[in-house]
């Protein structure tokens, strides 16, 4: 009896067993889709990822250029978007084992697609309409789609050189491809981003009984300064270079996740992105494993963000002399480095950059390029005084030595000098009533001086000079994390020109600069000719001469614990002391190219304990543009260098030496020299 019992148990243990391994032998075997669904919803209701959040840029200050708000985005189910894709029912119907199961796919998917024509009619309210919202889903689908054709091929016929030629039977590609199963099949798409409160209360009152459609909280990405710097900061859109983050889960890219595309927020993408966090279910739905989202790191920028909006608003002030014409400033700390302002007129909201991406890229005054440093230009005569730097260091010349300039035609192929052209009485000089040496010469921007000036010098000599002062190359102002990268990312930099040919790849070094020939000199004297320059080049040579002949790369990222340091020049004090001189006449003396547009504020700037050096420019060939480049100390130590460059401009001394001096005295207003005079605070 016992035994008998003991029979009948085994028997039934055996039954059991057997009715399990043929259930799992169906479930591994079957080709019904609707056993993968419910495995796949099983996988996915354990495995929840959550989403990442990207790091700040903040400005000097600490005043927030770009952040993350949160929000929501109203978001459908693959499983749902799916039922609008013919392929889909067609491979269902392929992979149905009889008639009934036919019967069944056919009328679930017609309930399918009911339920997301509802939903389109639905999301209408909140602004798209249905056949844009159709147009956005039969996307999705044909992504999806596409891979799991990709798929099948790669998986089953990765010897034929196509999927096509593997099954030419179209039915059987539709078959193959049904069977296929992507995470992207289980993921949700983004319809509409919901941009207030009222909106969102809505969507949960809508779509509560929709189970394919979610409310899902995102961070959008959000500009609180808009139209200030907006070539610096840069912005974000869908990802397209999915491979950066490729070998990690939590921080590769997902459909549609948002990137970095210019800017700082491009440069610093690996600093900038966060990691996103992953919560394990078990079957019955409790947590059993977590990572914590990662927030991205913030990147802290030199700028003085108050600053640079004042600069941008006096700019295109209409009380502001060339308000309309397109220009670009920068302003460095000379002790620092720094870069407190970097200025490209015209700009753009970096808010609305997106949806008005097309018309920004059709502007003919092209805001989207960042004059300051994607642009170079012949710099004209601020070069002047690294000219008398290089002819007095290399012996070429001495500060008293006079090179006259007559009111009377040139030799053939050198420049006329001004007085010739403007018909003046001949006798008189350009830099009248003294003699035209140096000092006078940058004072009265004599192009004679400079053209014979520079025909003294050996062409490799002008160039080491010109390149230790940071011209024919770009500067460094990608923090040291990302320069770290395998493939770094690097700001859109022009080089500039210091040679003869057209340098059309970066010069990596001093060596892999083209020949400058030897008839080029006299054009490179005055700043004209092949000779080509960036705005911030212009402006941190400028502050390479504040500092004495202290070379410092230009910063536009701050880090932690990296000082910027700085490489002499060597250049004798008493070079640098005939070149001070030179450029302070130019702002404080009659006859100084800059003097009418400084004299009614002098009195101002002597209270305020400010002394301004500077020099302007002017070119006409390829195109007129006015300059000024130039540096202001205060007794303290404190010193700001600038560069300003009108497009459009015909004379540095009345379309750019107004806007310096302008921007100076924004600079003293801000602290970063001087005090603001007692009688100006009342």
């Amino acid at each position: 009896m016992f035994r008998q019992r003991i029979k009948i148990l085994i028997a039934l243990a055996a039954f059991v067993l057997a009715m399990c391994i043929v259930r799992l032998a169906h479930m591994q075997l079957s080709e019904n889709p609707e056993v993968f669904e419910k495995i796949e919803q099983l996988k996915t209701d354990r495995l929840r990822i959550l989403q990442t959040a990207r790091g700040r840029i903040i400005d000097r200050n600490g005043y927030i250029l770009a952040m993350d708000k949160p929000g929501f985005e109203i978001h459908v189910s693959y499983k749902l978007c799916c039922v609008d894709d013919p392929r889909i029912l067609q491979a269902r119907l392929l992979l149905a084992s009889s008639e009934a199961r036919k019967e069944k796919v056919k009328k679930k998917t017609e309930a399918q697609k009911q339920q997301l024509q509802k939903f389109m009619e639905e999301l209408s309210i909140f602004g798209p309409g249905v056949a844009e919202t159709r147009s956005k889903i039969a996307k999705i689908n044909n992504m999806v789609w596409r891979r799991r054709e990709r798929t099948a091929w790669k998986r089953n016929y990765a010897d034929v050189n196509s999927f096509e030629e593997a099954l030419p039977n179209v039915n059987d590609r539709i078959k193959a491809a049904g069977k296929i199963d992507l995470i992207e099949m289980h993921d949700t798409y983004s319809m509409l981003t919901l941009d207030n409160e009222d909106d969102i209360f809505m969507a949960k009152v809508k779509f509560t009984d929709f189970n394919d459609v979610h409310l899902v909280p995102i961070n959008k990405r959000i500009y609180p300064w808009g139209d200030v710097a907006p070539q610096v900061i840069g912005w974000v859109r869908p990802e397209r270079d999915a491979e950066l983050f490729e070998d990690d889960p939590l921080l590769k890219y997902k459909e549609g996740e948002l990137a970095g595309f210019r800017g700082v927020e491009y440069i610093c993408e690996t600093i900038l992105r966060g990691s996103r966090g992953r919560e394990l279910y078990d079957i019955d739905k409790e947590l059993v494993g977590k990572i914590e989202t990662k927030v991205g790191s913030d990147v802290q920028l030199s700028l003085d963000i108050e600053l640079q909006k004042q600069i941008q608003d006096y700019l295109v002030d209409p009380n502001t002399v060339n308000h309309e014409k397109t220009k670009a400033v920068v302003v460095i700390e000379v002790a620092t480095g720094n870069i407190l302002a970097m200025a490209s007129i015209p700009v753009f909201n970096l808010n609305d950059i997106r949806s008005d991406y097309i018309k920004v890229a059709a502007h003919p005054n092209t805001p989207l390029y960042n004059r300051a440093i994607e642009l170079h230009y012949p710099p004209g005569s601020v070069v002047k005084p690294l000219m008398f730097i290089i002819g007095h260091e290399e012996r070429k010349i001495s500060s008293g030595e006079v090179i006259s300039c007559p009111a009377q035609p040139a030799p053939k192929y050198w420049p006329n000098c001004w007085i010739f052209n403007s018909d003046m009485p001949s006798g008189h000089d350009l830099a009248w009533p003294g003699e035209n040496h140096a000092r006078n010469a940058i004072k009265g921007s004599c192009n004679i001086y400079f053209s014979r000036l520079a025909n003294r010098f050996e062409p490799k000599v002008m160039q080491k000079w010109l390149w230790n002062f940071g011209y024919g190359r770009t500067a460094t102002l990608e923090p040291e994390q990302v320069l770290k990268m395998e493939s770094p990312r690097r700001f859109k930099q022009a080089h500039g020109l210091i040679c003869s040919g057209r340098q059309r790849q970066r010069p990596e070094q001093f060596s892999n600069l083209l020949k400058l020939n030897k008839s080029d000199l006299r054009w490179f004297g005055m700043g004209e000719g092949n000779f080509r320059v960036t705005v911030l080049q212009a402006a941190n040579a400028m502050a390479t001469v504040a500092r004495r002949g202290l070379y410092k790369s230009p910063r536009l990222i701050i880090e932690e614990n990296k000082p910027n340091l700085s490489t002499s020049l060597d250049i004798s004090p008493s070079t640098l002391d005939v070149v001070y001189d030179g450029m302070r006449a130019v702002i404080t003396e009659y006859g100084g190219t800059g003097y009418n547009a400084f004299k009614e504020m002098r009195d101002y700037f002597d209270l305020a304990d400010v002394k301004i050096y500077g020099k302007t420019g002017s070119t006409q060939s390829p195109n007129e543009n006015a300059w000024f480049g130039g540096f202001a100390k205060d007794s303290k130590g404190k010193g700001i260098a600038l560069t300003i460059l009108v497009e459009g401009g015909e004379h540095g001394s009345s379309d750019a030496a107004p806007l310096a001096r302008d921007i100076i005295d924004l600079c003293i207003k801000a602290g970063y020299l001087g005090e603001i005079p007692a009688i100006v605070e009342e």
